[in-house]
């Protein structure tokens, strides 16, 4: 099974740590962009016709804020070029103050089935410090209109005097709405971002304050009933995302749309990230690729290992002998042996311990120098 993933790049306004490709000023332009969309999906069909599709992923961009009947002409467009599946699961993200009742219904009438919503910080002061437009109020008016369904809350840490008592009260306030998903991540300031400034003015935390920051997270979704399965995400067992299983088990993916990346055959290729050379690579029946690079065994090896190392469930040597031939506990015996404090390792199961799944970055680094 393979994933699709749409990227639809609109939003109201753009928060101060965004460095995905998004237009707040650009949305009059939503009606040609989504008719691009759907003919860069008939450019692929044949190529893609022997494909079977589990998942397919709405992201952006902000992509509620666009008229729901083109997230409707969209799902049915992937519906009649490829193999998705009837028992697909479609997600889209959308953010407080851009759902209705009727758009929320929409929704669910075209087959989506799961909701990814911006949350981030319940404490308005912390959304306003990072630009969001919305208020925690907003976000459990969104999680009402949800009641019942299944979805993910966005929980961002490493924020600007943000404490553990804070992550906690988010977590809470994001549970007792009904979120069945938590996606916990850490900001990361990027060059060219408002919020790269405060982290060289030393007003974001730092490392470790992150990491008890993280910690802190962990422990009381846990304590939630929540499992970890990959080290930013967590669920009710049963809830994972199937998209994101598909892209840390190296399943293959198609994206569509501007900046979307795919990876089919060990080919990755990424679309244009400039919206106007998209509207003119579509409008002469033209593939949008920008970049493309056919990835060798040795990428494929540590490909793999660093994806399921991410995971809970870790790495499994005997998957890794029958797509490579290699023996995994073998091949990289002194890379092991470093980072041997780090790991359970049991027959052919290697996990990152609980404790360093955090910072399992200075881990899996190891591997790629073994």
């Amino acid at each position: 099974m393979a994933g699709i993933y749409v990227h639809i790049p609109f939003c109201k306004s753009k928060c101060s740590y965004c460095d995905f490709t998004s237009f707040p000023d650009k949305l009059c332009y939503a009606e040609s962009y989504m008719a691009c969309v759907y003919r860069e999906m008939s450019f692929r069909c044949k190529e893609l016709k022997d494909y079977n599709f589990d998942t397919l992923y709405i992201g952006g961009g902000t992509p509620s804020v666009i008229d729901e009947s083109y997230i409707g002409m969209l799902v049915a467009s992937a519906r009649k070029n490829f193999n998705l599946s009837k028992s697909a699961e479609i997600t889209i993200e959308i953010n407080p103050g851009t759902v209705t009742r009727d758009k929320i219904d929409f929704y669910k009438k075209c087959g989506i089935n799961r909701f990814s919503v911006g949350l981030q910080s319940a404490i308005d002061s912390q959304l306003e410090d990072i630009g969001r437009i919305h208020t925690a109020k907003d976000f459990a008016d969104c999680a009402a209109l949800l009641k019942g369904e299944n979805f993910n809350a966005d929980v961002m840490i490493g924020l600007k005097g943000q404490k553990a008592e804070d992550v906690i009260y988010t977590i809470d306030f994001a549970v007792k709405a009904g979120a069945s998903h938590i996606s916990m991540y850490a900001l990361t300031p990027e060059d060219g971002t408002p919020i790269y400034t405060d982290y060289l003015n030393g007003e974001l935390p730092d490392g470790d304050e992150v990491a008890a920051l993280y910690d802190a997270g962990y422990k009381h979704l846990k304590e939630l009933g929540f499992i970890r399965y990959e080290v930013s995400n967590f669920c009710r067992r049963g809830k994972e995302s199937r998209h994101n299983l598909n892209y840390w088990h190296r399943g293959e993916y198609i994206g569509f749309g501007v900046s979307a990346s795919s990876c089919i055959n060990n080919v990755r290729f990424t679309n244009t990230f400039d919206l106007d050379e998209y509207f003119k690579c579509i409008f002469t029946e033209h593939l949008p690729v920008i970049t493309s690079e056919e990835i060798d065994k040795e990428g494929q090896k540590f490909e793999f290992i660093m994806l399921a190392l991410r995971t809970a469930e870790g790495l499994d040597a005997f998957e890794y002998k029958k797509l490579f031939g290699s023996d995994f506990l073998e091949e990289h015996k002194n890379a092991l042996k470093k980072v041997a404090r780090y790991l359970d390792i049991d027959g052919d199961s290697v996990k990152i311990k609980d404790e360093y799944l955090f910072v399992q970055n200075s881990i899996i680094i190891e591997f790629l120098e073994s």
